[in-house]
């Protein structure tokens, strides 16, 4: 029914745990693993386990792009290897795509602390970048876990489960964006292709982030060249979305 794709960058043990986890759980046909860099951990041995090992190392978008050519089930689900699974998230997800034109369904995410992270939210626009640089100003939406699932504008890339006929509709992931906002622009174009987008407050994941672009220059270099790719692409064109289920 659903093919994970989970892109290691030297995630080693972490990746391996997840993998576990998530061969418990029924609805999970298919994982198809990404070694984006060279590791030495070896993988749990199982038939549903598809490894892809790159030469170079590629960015987000094309990694899933990539692993989506493997998929062999009706629903393609793009997962981070920094994701843990303290419960089962997929019957709340699959149900929530269970109307025919709903694209993209995505849990809430929390940090291992237990704190809910800023996974949905309203498209950016400069104007709220400034804001939220000057004045901590922060454009996510107001949601806890239990609420009644919702369509938002967008949701991150931890976790989200798509309709793989729907993905393969918009040519997945643009590749051009090497790492950040590729989230933001696949659920921009699925909203202007006249698909949704629902976030499922019933269910959740636990993300271990990293905030590699809160450290590092390379990354936050990224982040800022794939801000301004997002705004010349999308900018005044921003799609009408629906507020409520």
């Amino acid at each position: 029914m659903i093919s994970v794709s989970i892109v290691s960058h030297g995630h080693d043990e972490m990746v391996n745990e997840l993998i576990l986890q998530l061969l418990v759980y029924p609805e999970i046909e298919q994982i198809v693993l990404t070694y984006n860099i060279p590791e030495s951990v070896t993988p749990p041995s199982h038939a549903k386990l598809d490894i892809i090992k790159n030469g170079l190392p590629a960015g987000f978008g094309a990694n899933h792009n990539a692993a989506f050519q493997r998929c062999t089930q009706p629903f393609f689900c793009v997962m981070n290897p920094d994701i843990s699974l303290p419960e089962n998230p997929f019957p709340s997800l699959l149900s929530s795509l269970e109307s025919h034109d709903t694209a993209l369904s995505a849990p809430l995410v929390l940090a291992p602390d237990g704190r809910l992270e800023d996974s949905i939210r309203h498209f950016p626009t400069p104007h709220t970048i400034l804001f939220k640089v000057i004045f901590g100003v922060d454009d996510h939406y107001q949601v806890a876990l239990g609420d009644q699932q919702f369509y938002p504008e967008w949701v991150a890339g931890m976790c989200m489960l798509f309709d793989s006929a729907m993905f393969r509709k918009v040519d997945g992931f643009d590749a051009s964006f090497f790492l950040y906002y590729e989230d933001v622009d696949i659920c921009t174009r699925l909203w202007k292709s006249g698909f949704k987008v629902v976030a499922c407050p019933s269910t959740y994941v636990v993300h271990a982030a990293r905030r590699e672009s809160h450290r590092s220059l390379s990354f936050l270099r990224w982040h800022i060249c794939s801000m301004a790719r997002y705004f010349f692409k999308h900018f005044g064109r921003l799609p009408k979305t629906h507020r409520v289920i």
